[in-house]
């Protein structure tokens, strides 16, 4: 058995990006349905919406449904090895290598959205305004910012353990996770077994920190940057929906 300590800077890397859709997958994340039901959103408040940026888009799962529903769709992804699958998975699609925080594309769109929890990979206050800024700059008047949450403080759930068993692309893939509070954050400590006939078994893991913003927090952000906040309960993930107009 090999071991692969995958643990990134900036996000999902190596053989982790390889087999993070088929993990989600396996556990029921519906990427279709999901897509859909966000461009419905979004044209429902933006009538004749034609344009979307799906920021911190991974490896362009949400992004291949989207670009089915408006006339320009395009992704935005830090992780060179994220960037990599979703340029591998929609050939002819543009997807940008940027940073949420400090992201400049010289254009806008009808609608920005940050989905999966990806938000809460930033460190403090100052990051999410900056993201939130950031967002909004890119953003047409008339247009929305869709940001998928992570948890609450309130609503966290410490030393919570996740587990699942998926058999995709003929690997057995097992993925246990274990969430602890650090500080005002998640800590999530995640190990992978990847098995594949004839190669063996593979150990990977990884560490994300995750920061328990409170609700005000968000709101708070999306205030400096501009933009009338709503929050929509419920969601993909059950952590609820922020949705913002720019004026």
């Amino acid at each position: 058995m090999t071991t692969t300590d995958a643990r990134p800077a900036d996000g999902y890397t190596g053989a982790i990006a390889r087999v993070y859709d088929l993990v989600h997958q396996g556990k029921g994340k519906d990427y279709a349905r999901e897509a859909a039901d966000l461009a419905d959103l979004v044209t429902g408040r933006v009538p004749g919406a034609d344009s979307l940026l799906d920021v911190a888009c991974g490896t362009g799962l949400h992004l291949a449904y989207l670009t089915g529903r408006f006339t320009r769709a395009e992704g935005l992804e830090l992780s060179p090895d994220m960037l990599a699958a979703a340029r591998h998975r929609n050939p002819g699609t543009t997807v940008h290598h940027g940073d949420m925080r400090d992201f400049a594309l010289d254009t806008t769109y009808s609608a920005v959205t940050c989905m999966f929890s990806s938000i809460g990979h930033m460190a403090d206050q100052s990051e999410l305004d900056a993201a939130l800024a950031s967002f909004a700059a890119h953003t047409a008047p008339g247009g929305v910012v869709v940001v998928e949450p992570w948890w609450f403080p309130d609503t966290f759930t410490p030393g919570y353990v996740g587990a699942a068993v998926v058999e995709a692309e003929g690997k057995t893939i097992s993925r246990v996770s274990h969430s602890r509070l650090e500080d005002d954050a998640t800590r999530i400590d995640v190990h992978y077994l990847v098995a594949e006939p004839g190669r063996g078994i593979e150990h990977l893991s990884e560490s994300h920190r995750i920061t328990l913003f409170p609700r005000s927090a968000y709101e708070l952000a999306f205030e400096r940057a501009g933009l009338g906040t709503e929050f929509l309960p419920g969601g993909p993930s059950g952590r609820g929906l922020f949705l913002g107009t720019r004026p």
